[in-house]
């Protein structure tokens, strides 16, 4: 596997289990600077996560 195969596979499955992260942190509340730094990055991470997977062979059928 090449190191470009790799990097999007992690891409790919980081983009599909991130949004468990989100449900503990929405719950806690959105309260402070630190919290909403907290969210922003998370989205950021995702988006980032989803263009990086984007091309991952492994999510489509054959």
């Amino acid at each position: 596997m090449h190191f470009g195969n790799s990097v999007t596979a992690v891409g790919f499955w980081i983009g599909t289990l991130l949004p468990v992260v989100y449900l503990p942190v929405f719950l806690s509340g959105i309260d402070s600077a630190g919290s909403l730094s907290l969210v922003v990055g998370l989205l950021a991470t995702h988006a980032l996560a989803l263009i990086v997977g984007h091309d991952y062979s492994g999510s489509r059928s054959r």
